[in-house]
This record gives C-alpha cells, sequence and structure tokens, in this order.
C-alpha cells in the first residue's frame, strides 16, 4: 500500500508554520482502513499530497529586549508529554536562530537586516527522547526577512559637474540623476523614490520621477553669472510624509557662445560703487616726451559734469574719472562726458601750430545692481498705551523694491531687537501689531528692527528702527515703601508728629502725582493716632493721647488707606509699624525694646530698708531648714511587707536614658559575694556590687529576733544596710535612690528632663516652648496653662 501524507489541521493557519507530515507505516495503514470500515466510515483512500513547508516572515530591525519569536514546529507524533525533541539547522541555526527542543519555538537572538542577509534556509526534524532516533524525515523551511524603511536614497556619484552652453532654451536637459536605495523595490513603497530640487530656482527644475535636471529659465547669459549650485533632493516613499530623503549637488557651468558684438571700450560702473570710487583712466596721447608730454584734464561738458570727476594722476599723463554723486540705474543708466586735455607747459614760439589741448567723448554706462528693499521712511516713531489689547495693528510699514523688477517683499522682526517677542508682523502686509500685554512700569521703550526681503533673492534685505514708546495708563496704586516703620517715644504729649509718610506710584501721570491719605475704615475711631492730609502726596501721623508705655504695648499697626488722582483712580491700604521707644530728654531714641519693669523712683528709703529686711530673713530661713534637713536621720524600715524595691540602679555615666535597653541581673542582689561567678552580666555593675559587699555587713542588721536565712532577708538586710550607711554619712544626698537620666536619647525634642539640672528658685517655670514642640505635645501644653492668649489690640 502506497504511503500517504497527512495534513495536520493545527497547521492550515494563515501565515502559521506547517510542521513536517509523518508517513505511517503498511501496519497502520492497514489498521485504520479496518476501523473505518467496522464504524461504517468506507474504506481507507489514499489522501493526495496537499502542502509542503511554507515560507516564514519576519520585519528587519528588530530592537525589542526579549527574542523575536519567528514561528513553531510541530510534529504530530507530538502528544505534548515531552518526549519529542526539536532539532534546527542550517543558516543561522544556533547563532541567529535557536529553538526550543520541547516546544519547536523559533526565535531570532540577534537583529535582522534584510540588506545583509533577506532569507535564511533552515531544516528541521523531530526526534525521539528516548530512543534517540529521528522520527520524520528532515524538512527545510525558509525564514524571509521582511523589508522596512530603514534607508534613505543615495548619490552614489554625487557631487555632479554638468556644462550647457549659455542662452540655452527652456527644457534643455542638463543631467540626469539616480539615487539608490538598498530598501527591497518589491515591496511597498521604501524604495520608490521621488525627486525635487531644494536650491537652484527659478533657474533650474528636475523632474519628479526620473531625476533629470533641466532649465527652467531661459536667457542666462555666462557674462552675467556663469556659475549654478543646484541641490537635489531623493526622497522615497513616494515622497509621502515620514519618508528619508538623500541630497546631492550639481555644479553648473554656462559655456560661452558668440552672442556678444565687437565695440569700443567703454566706462561701465555699477550702480552700488560708493562716491569717490574710480569709473575709469583715459589717455591723450603727446609724441613730446617729459615735460612737454605732461597733460591736464578737465570735464567741459555733458550731462554728467554734475556727476562725474576727473583729476590728473602724479605722472600727468592719464586722466582719473571718479564718481562725486551716488549713482542709480533706475533714474538714470548712461552718462556723456566732454573731456578736455591740455598741455601744462606751452612753449609761445610755437602757439600758432595749436591748439595745444584736445577734447574727447566718454561714455559712462550705469550697470544695474540688485538693491535691498527701501521703506518710505527712514525712521518710525509710535506710541501704543499700555492697556492696548493684545492683537492691535499699531502701524503698518511700507516697503519697496528700487531695482526695476520689483520684486515682492516679505517683512520680518529681528528677534534679537525684541527678545521678549512683543510683536508681530504681517509677513506679507507690514502690519505690526501686539502679541504680548504691554507694561510702561516693566519696559517703557521698545526699540524693533524690522527688515524687508525680497522674495526672488533673500539676499536682498533691507532694515528699518522702529521706536515705540509705551504710554502711561493709571494702573498702578500708590503704596508705602515695604516695611515702612517709626517709633514713638514713650514721653511723647497729645498731638505730636509721629512722622512723615509719601506714598510711591510707580505710574507717571502727566499732571503728576496726587495723593490722597486717611486711615483705614477699620481703624477710623483710632483712640492712639490720628493722621493728617497735607494736600502735598505728604500726611502727618499724630498723637491722640500720651503716657506711652512699653510694658503696656510695644507695638501698633496703623493702617493708612492712600487713592490716586488719575482715572481710573486706584487704592490701596499700607500698613505703618508704629514702636514704642524709650528717649531721652532731647527726643532721641534710646531703647525700643521691652525692659524689666523698675520700681517708682519716688519709693522711700524707709520702703527700701524693709523689703531688704524682709528678704534677709527669709534667705536665713531657707539656710536653717536645709541644715535641719540634712542632719535628721531616717528610721528603719522594719516590716517585712513593706515595698521594697528589687533593683538599685547607679548611673554614674548618665546612663544610655531610654536607649539603654539591657536589663540589670537580680542574682547579683540575691547573693552579693557570688556576683562574680554570674556568668553573663553587665560590665557596669560589677565594681557597684563588689563595692556594696565590702562594706554591707553579711550578718543580721535588724533587731532581736530578725530572720536573716530566707532571701527574702537577704535583700532587705542588704536594703537596711544602705540606709544606714546613707544616714551616716553627711555629704550623702537626702534621698535613698538617684536614678538619673540626664540624656533623653537622640532625636529627643524635649532635650533633658532631669529634675537634677533645673532651676532650684522657687519661681515659677516657663513652659511657652511647649508650643513650639507640635501638636503631640499640645496636652501638656494645656495642662501646664502656656496656651497663646488674645494678641493685645493692634492700633
Amino acid at each position: 500500500m502506497a504511503e500517504t501524507l497527512f495534513l495536520p489541521t493545527s497547521s492550515l493557519s494563515p501565515r502559521a508554520p506547517l510542521s513536517p507530515a509523518r508517513t505511517p507505516g503498511t501496519d497502520e495503514l492497514r489498521a485504520i482502513s479496518r476501523t473505518r470500515e467496522e464504524t461504517g466510515a468506507g474504506p481507507l483512500r489514499r489522501v493526495k499530497r496537499g502542502w509542503v513547508w511554507n515560507q516564514f516572515f519576519v520585519l528587519e530591525e528588530y530592537t525589542g529586549l526579549e527574542p523575536l519569536y519567528i514561528g513553531k514546529l510541530h510534529s504530530d507524533m507530538d502528544l505534548g508529554d515531552g518526549s519529542i525533541k526539536y532539532i534546527l539547522s542550517g543558516d543561522g541555526a544556533g547563532t541567529t536562530f535557536t529553538i526550543d527542543d520541547s516546544t519547536g519555538d523559533i526565535h531570532a537572538i540577534k537583529r535582522l537586516d534584510r540588506e545583509v542577509k533577506a532569507q535564511y534556509m533552515l531544516r528541521a526534524q523531530a526526534w525521539n527522547r528516548l530512543t534517540n532516533r529521528p522520527l520524520e524525515p528532515e524538512s527545510e523551511f525558509i525564514v524571509k526577512i521582511q523589508d522596512i524603511n530603514d534607508n534613505e536614497p543615495k548619490f552614489l556619484d554625487g557631487p555632479y559637474q554638468a556644462t550647457i552652453p549659455e542662452m540655452s532654451s527652456i527644457g534643455t536637459e542638463v543631467i540626469r540623476l539616480t539615487a539608490t536605495d538598498a530598501d527591497d523595490p518589491t515591496y511597498g513603497n521604501s524604495a520608490r523614490v521621488v525627486y525635487s530640487i531644494l536650491q537652484g530656482q527659478p533657474y533650474f527644475s528636475v523632474e519628479p520621477k526620473s531625476g533629470i535636471v533641466r532649465v527652467s529659465l531661459g536667457g542666462m547669459d555666462r557674462e552675467v553669472r556663469e556659475n549654478y549650485s543646484v541641490v537635489i533632493q531623493a526622497k522615497d516613499m513616494g515622497g509621502q510624509l515620514g519618508g528619508l530623503a538623500g541630497t546631492t549637488v550639481v555644479n553648473i557651468t554656462l559655456s560661452d557662445v558668440n552672442d556678444n558684438p565687437p565695440m569700443f571700450d567703454q566706462s561701465n560702473v555699477p550702480e552700488s560703487a560708493p562716491v569717490g570710487s574710480v569709473v575709469g583712466r583715459i589717455r591723450a596721447k603727446d609724441r613730446d616726451i617729459g615735460i612737454n608730454a605732461e597733460m591736464t584734464y578737465s570735464i567741459i561738458d555733458g550731462d554728467g559734469r554734475d556727476t562725474f570727476d576727473i583729476s590728473t594722476d602724479p605722472t600727468h599723463l592719464f586722466g582719473i574719472i571718479t564718481i562725486k554723486k551716488p549713482l542709480n540705474f533706475e533714474s538714470k543708466a548712461s552718462y556723456t562726458l566732454k573731456i578736455e586735455g591740455a598741455n601744462t607747459h606751452l612753449d609761445h614760439r610755437f602757439l600758432d601750430k595749436g591748439p595745444f589741448s584736445h577734447v574727447t567723448i566718454v561714455h559712462v554706462s550705469v550697470e544695474d545692481v540688485d538693491e535691498p528693499p527701501e521703506f518710505d521712511s527712514a525712521v518710525y516713531y509710535m506710541e501704543v498705551p499700555e492697556n492696548a489689547e493684545v492683537g492691535m495693528v499699531i502701524k503698518t510699514i511700507s516697503a519697496r523694491d528700487p531695482d526695476a523688477a520689483n520684486n515682492s517683499i516679505r517683512y520680518s522682526i529681528d528677534r534679537t531687537s525684541d527678545l521678549g517677542k512683543y510683536f508681530y508682523i504681517d509677513i506679507t502686509s507690514g502690519s505690526l501689531m501686539t502679541v504680548l500685554p504691554l507694561d510702561r512700569e516693566e519696559i517703557t521703550w521698545h526699540n524693533i528692527t524690522i527688515l524687508a526681503m525680497e522674495m526672488n533673492n533673500p539676499n536682498m534685505i533691507g532694515s528699518l528702527s522702529v521706536a515705540v514708546k509705551i504710554l502711561d495708563v493709571n494702573d498702578n496704586a500708590p503704596m508705602l515703601p515695604e516695611y515702612f516703620e517709626t517709633s514713638v517715644c514713650e514721653t511723647a504729649k497729645a498731638g505730636q508728629r509721629v512722622q512723615t509718610v509719601a506714598a510711591v506710584d510707580p505710574d507717571d501721570p502727566l499732571g503728576g502725582h496726587h495723593f490722597y491719605y486717611s486711615l483705614a475704615p477699620e481703624a477710623a475711631n483710632n483712640p492712639n493716632f490720628t493722621l493728617r492730609d497735607n494736600q502735598d502726596n505728604t500726611a502727618w501721623i499724630l498723637t491722640r493721647r500720651g503716657g506711652w508705655s512699653q510694658q503696656d504695648q510695644a507695638v501698633y499697626y496703623l493702617p493708612i488707606f492712600i487713592s490716586d488722582g488719575e482715572q481710573p483712580v486706584q487704592t490701596s491700604t499700607s500698613t505703618l509699624t508704629i514702636r514704642v521707644c524709650s528717649c531721652d530728654g532731647e527726643g532721641k531714641v534710646m531703647s525700643c525694646n521691652a525692659e524689666a519693669y523698675h520700681l517708682p523712683a519716688s519709693l522711700s528709703r524707709g520702703a527700701l530698708i524693709a523689703i531688704l529686711a524682709c528678704i534677709f530673713v527669709l534667705l536665713v530661713m531657707i539656710l536653717l531648714m536645709l541644715s535641719l534637713r540634712s542632719q535628721r536621720k531616717k528610721p528603719f524600715l522594719h516590716d517585712v511587707e513593706d515595698n521594697v524595691h528589687e533593683n538599685i540602679v547607679r548611673y554614674d555615666d548618665e546612663g544610655g536614658g531610654e536607649e539603654d535597653t539591657e536589663a540589670f541581673d537580680i542574682a547579683a542582689m540575691w547573693n552579693p559575694r557570688e556576683a562574680h561567678l554570674v556568668g553573663k552580666q553587665r560590665q557596669d555593675m560589677l565594681p557597684e556590687i563588689e563595692s556594696l559587699s565590702r562594706y554591707v555587713p553579711l550578718a543580721c542588721v535588724g533587731g532581736p529576733g530578725r530572720s536573716c536565712g530566707g532571701g527574702d532577708s537577704n535583700v532587705h538586710g542588704y536594703v537596711l544596710s544602705k540606709l544606714l550607711e546613707a544616714d551616716l554619712d553627711s555629704c550623702a544626698p537626702p534621698y535613698d535612690s538617684l536614678q538619673t537620666y540626664a540624656y533623653e536619647g537622640e532625636g529627643s525634642v524635649a532635650d533633658s528632663l532631669s529634675s537634677l539640672q533645673s532651676s532650684c528658685s522657687n519661681t515659677d517655670h516657663e513652659y511657652d516652648y511647649l508650643n513650639n514642640w507640635g501638636p503631640r505635645f499640645k496636652k501638656l501644653a494645656e495642662m501646664y496653662g502656656v496656651l497663646e492668649t488674645k494678641s493685645p489690640p493692634m492700633w
């Protein structure tokens, strides 16, 4: 029975990689045929081979981080149990392409470039992992690299040289250019090139498809211009947006043809020649030699005698014609000069042979020169109010081409003269307008430069200076200078002048400033100060009362209302800070800081002596109480049920504060003698335990009948012994246990809270700093009654 090739249904999807078919054996085919007959499906028929390996397609220049997925190989015998092993060989196998031998997934591990290699021929085969034998014949397939537009057109032979005769007619072919594109010409528009000209108009043009450069302007004269540089661009994607482009240069030279008849020399001068430049030289021939041949030249007639001048060179042989007035081709293109040359040294003996002079006619032709545009005015001056609307046309600028061609003009602003970009000019009409709000207080004058350019010759540019003055508008309110403050003496009387205030206003009205002063409405009934407008743009601040005191209130804030007299009226409210200061007899300020309260100078001497005696008695009583307290002995603790602390902690080095988390070993206190046997203990405890054990007697310290055997009694006795030692020590502090935490740990906002470092006076502590510790200490601040009180009146 002939072998039949079956088509795996899973491999028929478009663009899906196709797996090689497995050829079934004869016994398998017989079994399949028998099964189909039993089930009524009919006998097995020969199936025609219906497919071969297709190509894989993948885009070039993949730049992702993960390997590029190419496709998947699959065998019909693969049941998904991992028994099939796929092997890949051929072009780039293992170096450019890899295959997952279990799943058959093919990936590219290198960036693919179609221009380097367009396709890869690979072979695939399925092997049995257990027997290590092939299950199917080896199959070939192709991985074809699809093109993307990653290469710009290139002119391989550029730059190009071409020569054509002058006066060539329009349409004359100059040169044919060809740009090559490495992209695939059979796929998309990546290699479809379109040509265009970037530089060289209007003299030459290029055909978009063929790349032929042709003459587009007739009558090109070699005697006027001989060389042209033309820039040609080739762009792919059919010239569409997003295509890549390449350029080249074509240098075109005009060859000469006989298009000029012979003529005698005449003087030619360009119209742009400056005054004083030389037009030409003439010489009258004289057969004499030496001083007898010396000549002098002069213009005796002609329409150019006012425009040109002539002088004799130092050799007295040549006449030099120079320009006396500016030339303008458009006004007059040629001049005629009647020039006389005469001998300077005459011999009277031979006068009858004269005259010893000669006259000649000289024609001077003025050559046309492309001149920049000219404005209808040398300087523009304009005024604009600072509240002008954005987009308002200020003035229309006008310029013209002085040449006979009268080319169109395009206008622009030299941005170096308008860095803030406040103005814009219409490119065709020359209308100058604003594009940003103007502020006279920021910039009063704008000096901008307008440029006028010929449309056909961008090199011809004329410039014009425009001065724009910004007119003032009342848009700023008057106000007092910033941080304005003054002072009043404690001895000031009612009606005394405290300060003269003067407002400032950046506006500049034509009639000058006129400010109006008054107290703000909220301070109209101020009992302390009043204001008087002097009607000269100043005002006086006067006191309404006397009897000022720094202890009562040190600072007053006086709001002053100011308005100007221009339309629209602008107003503001400025605050004047007034400090109460102590002054000398002449009214000079001595101190403006609140000082401690002093007793009145009128206090009697007897009262002072009584106060000092009371203070002395109080001091004696305090010293006596401290002395008695230090000599008083504390009673022993006899009741074992009394609360005895199990830890006596002493921090000679101020400890670690809250950062010290290492506990003490209580075993060292139960048996002080064996403290040195404890395996793990704090190093700073050993000297303390040993020192205590030398002074504490181990016998019972209590009264008769006091037990010493129990563990509690040892600790109790130890504590009592320490109390006895403290009572006998007259220098010991009046407490049993000292636990000092002078260091509250790193990052503590409160710093140290140790009572040992607190003030020993009986005066109340100041807790105002609790308000600065943030919301976490708000409750503590409330407990100590240090919440901020209502501030005193401002004025």
